[in-house]
């Protein structure tokens, strides 16, 4: 499996991860059968996130490692996109430190 497919799955996997946590979010404010409905789905999407993460061929380390730093870029973009806010300076230092461990992990082999 190519680096590029391994690096494909895990951007689907931080998608769905930040899009079932966005849904249980809106679950807790939800009313009615709408609010079941919002965390059934959550379930699903975190179930799906489960699979996706762990279908590449590295090491559950590497795998992690390099899946943190995706989860950082897509959680900030739907942060501000879909919640209006913008990221700190703090947040980008160490969403800086973040994306550079998940490189390391991603582009060396070892």
């Amino acid at each position: 499996m190519s680096k590029l497919v391994i690096f494909g799955l895990l951007t689907l996997a931080a998608c769905l991860e930040v899009g079932g946590d966005a849904l249980a979010r809106s679950g807790l404010h939800g009313q009615g059968m709408t609010r079941y409905l919002l965390f059934f789905a959550s379930a699903l999407t975190l179930l799906v996130y489960g699979v996706t993460v762990n279908l590449g061929p590295w090491d559950f380390g590497r795998v992690l490692g390099v899946y943190v730093a995706l989860f950082f870029i897509v959680a900030q973009i739907v942060d501000r996109l879909v919640y209006g806010i913008t990221p700190s300076i703090p947040t980008l230092v160490g969403g800086t430190l973040i994306v550079s461990g998940g490189l390391v992990l991603a582009l060396f082999q070892g």
